[in-house]
């Protein structure tokens, strides 16, 4: 079951209406897949993990999602002029590859005042009941919190063999793992985060990483963890068992029923 981030005052609070999905990466270690093809239109369950999340972010309210594009960028787009549900604003990088945050940095006036989703378009999971993408929003509390991650555990998920990134306070709090330390929490790829956080950010290419660690300083990184189990499916091997294993409980990744 995941974990409950404590209420401490809370108090309603709109879910996100913004999301900023990454989709700009060379997925090399899906090669020869992705000489062809870009690994966000890598088709699992029937469906390509870009719609997968773009899917999941419709179902739980957002309207507006950025897409950035690099690697065969001109599929990406085709595959989603159609799109209107989140509508879709293409963030071009094919000149440079911003990485995570530098991304997001270029992206910033697209995504609105207001904490948005920040979404790897490879992050899959099964769910295991209510939508995790739901929970995540209704646990963001920005007063308390710069930054939440949702959180995978190492034991209920699919083709991951590192050491894990965060110990997990009972608060909900997040810290590193130190260098040679084995912790039982991973980062899945999804994330909530505050605008403002960006409002001094360099231009280029830079890791979201520098956000987490300048969050934990201050004591405001959170993390939330995923009830379900997490695919991570980084080479074509992966993808016959991530099938395997969301066919096992009859949903897609996303929480649709396939």
């Amino acid at each position: 079951m995941s974990q409950t981030i404590p209420n401490v005052g809370a108090v309603a609070r709109a879910r996100p209406s913004h999301a900023m999905v990454l989709a700009a990466g060379l997925g090399q270690r899906m090669r020869p897949i992705t000489d062809r093809i870009p690994k966000p239109l890598v088709s699992i369950g029937g469906k390509p993990m870009l719609d997968h999340a773009l899917d999941r972010l419709a179902a739980v309210g957002v309207t507006h999602a950025v897409v950035n594009v690099h690697h065969l960028a001109d599929q990406i787009e085709a595959h989603l002029a159609t799109r209107t549900r989140p509508r879709i604003t293409i963030s071009d990088e094919r000149a440079e590859l911003l990485e995570t945050g530098g991304g997001v940095a270029k992206a910033l006036p697209h995504l609105g005042a207001e904490p948005f989703f920040h979404l790897n378009s490879d992050s899959l999971w099964v769910e295991r009941g209510a939508s995790n993408l739901a929970a995540l929003a209704d646990a963001f509390d920005p007063a308390r919190m710069d930054m939440l991650l949702l959180l995978a555990r190492a034991d209920r998920s699919m083709g991951y063999d590192g050491a894990g990134d965060f110990h997990l306070a009972p608060d909900g709090r997040l810290t590193r793992r130190a260098a040679g330390e084995r912790v039982p929490h991973i980062y899945a790829g999804v994330a909530i985060l505050k605008p403002e956080l960006l409002a001094d950010a360099p231009a280029g290419r830079w890791s979201l990483n520098r956000l987490f660690d300048q969050a934990i300083v201050r004591g405001r990184l959170f993390g939330h963890v995923l009830d379900g189990e997490w695919l991570h499916v980084g080479t074509p091997e992966a993808i016959p068992e991530a099938e395997a294993r969301f066919a096992a409980f009859g949903r897609a990744p996303g929480g649709t029923a396939a």
